[in-house]
């Protein structure tokens, strides 16, 4: 399956979603599944929807939960590091892997 016809499915099937949702789902789901032909058939495509959704969502509140850490760690004070604070940067760094493994399906070197 092309991304131009699971875009069109995608599409038929959930009219509500911009084109940016849309473009965006296209290019998760074709990472995740290994065969895309999967993707014709609705109930799998479904399957490999809410498995998506489930995995972006995950880290999504992983990345706000982690921008907030930062937010506080870095505020309009000098910073020296302490050992929490490494850490909450190394959270940091894994979460952001975690965005990009979505996208790409390589694993990150985080």
């Amino acid at each position: 399956m092309k991304c131009h016809e699971l875009a069109e499915r995608l599409s038929r099937e959930r009219p509500d979603l911009p084109p940016v949702e849309v473009a965006r789902l296209c290019l998760i789901l074709l990472n995740t599944e290994e065969d895309a032909t999967q993707l014709s058939d609705t109930e799998k495509r479904m399957e490999a929807w809410q498995h998506a959704s489930f995995r972006c969502e995950a880290a999504t509140d992983q990345y706000a939960a982690v921008v907030e850490e930062l937010d506080q760690l870095f505020g309009d004070e000098p910073v020296q590091f302490r050992p929490d604070q490494l850490w909450t940067l190394l959270r940091a760094v894994k979460v952001q892997s975690q965005m990009l493994e979505l996208y790409t399906q390589q694993m990150a070197l985080a």
